[in-house]
């Protein structure tokens, strides 16, 4: 798999001149927090002390998961594909925040155990019709993860604008994503894994012992390739492709919640760098997911007690990244506004 080459946004004459024009808005320094870093950020990833948004694009990746007929799921599978539908039909949370918010949404057909007849927003990438089963064998082989990698990259090289906005849908994936912090991260499986989309206790033990048990079958893999074929899903090592092509072509990520996090994570072990470019939208109420951000190494922008998934934090953190760049544009300086900076002694 020929990765891709994502530079490294660090830039100290940039960064120290992007702080001087933050530092001389009319207002007291620093005192818009997270905003400023924000804007600082995407100012790096732009290369330019006036970036702009132009055409973001909210991406949700779907697919099934063989595992999700292990009962690790308080739903069953077919809600993949009517959800799916619900997207199309503009009836779905991140359809309406995509709306609110002007965002182009797609949703992708990574690998879904359905078929679905063609229509405006739907992209068709099926690399299978779900995976197989985990505690079976590896749920993707090796040159389906590539596939599915391969495709993801693709598609954001072939929509425009520089920011893209990240999320899926997947009965079964949390299961995925606490399996993949695990082991890329070295976390206590116990730690990572959560009730999903809302399991009762008994469900929860039932969850951790199939876990515990796919763990155990593939002990063996370790490379990051091999880990994310082993235990990952079709949508998740999609969007791990997305992420890595958004960051070569120097595009803004906004990671969505514990899902997208893990692709992302999958991302950053293949390239490092990827994660200069994220933006981490919220941190949602499912408990691996705080684990998960200390890999991410950055601090989420919302915290609400989300756990929906289908990047609806992502839509709900998007206007924060527009403001942002309002701000950093449209402020006044002390010195354009007459407004005096310093109190004198």
């Amino acid at each position: 798999m020929n990765l891709p080459e994502i530079a490294d946004i660090h830039d100290t004459a940039l960064r120290q001149r992007l702080q001087q024009r933050l530092d001389r808005k009319t207002k007291p320094t620093g005192s818009l927090g997270r905003i400023e870093s924000l804007a600082l950020q995407v100012g790096l990833i732009q290369q330019t002390e006036a970036p702009r948004w132009h055409a973001p694009q909210l991406l949700v990746f779907a697919g099934d998961h063989g595992l999700a007929a292990r009962g690790v799921s308080a739903y069953p599978s077919d809600v993949t594909w009517q959800m799916v539908e619900n997207f199309l039909a503009g009836g779905a949370a991140v359809s309406v925040l995509a709306r609110q918010h002007g965002l182009a949404l797609s949703v992708v057909d990574a690998g879904v155990n359905h078929s679905f007849a063609p229509r405006p927003g739907l992209i068709d990438r099926k690399i299978g019709f779900g995976t197989a089963d985990a505690l079976v064998g590896p749920a993707m082989t090796e040159s389906q993860c590539v596939q599915a990698i391969e495709a993801g990259r693709e598609l954001v090289r072939s929509l425009p604008g520089n920011a893209v906005l990240l999320g899926e849908m997947g009965i079964g994936n949390t299961s995925s994503a606490a399996l993949l912090l695990a082991r890329l991260g070295g976390e206590d499986l116990e730690r990572c894994t959560g009730r999903g989309t809302g399991l009762d206790d008994a469900g929860l033990a039932r969850k951790l012992n199939v876990l515990r048990a796919v763990m155990t079958r593939h002990r063996d893999a370790a490379t990051p390739l091999a880990v994310l074929a082993a235990l990952g899903g079709f949508e998740i090592a999609m969007l791990a492709g997305a992420a890595l092509q958004a960051a070569a072509e120097r595009r803004t990520v906004v990671v969505d919640g514990f899902i997208a996090g893990a692709g992302v994570l999958a991302s950053a072990r293949l390239v490092p760098r990827v994660l200069g470019y994220c933006v981490l939208a919220h941190r949602s109420a499912e408990p691996g997911h705080a684990a998960l951000i200390k890999h991410l190494g950055a601090e989420p922008l919302l915290d609400l007690g989300l756990r929906l998934g289908e990047a609806s934090g992502a839509a709900l953190a998007w206007p924060l990244l527009v403001s942002a760049l309002r701000l950093l544009d449209e402020m006044a300086s002390f010195e354009s506004a007459g407004v005096s900076d310093k109190q004198a002694p």
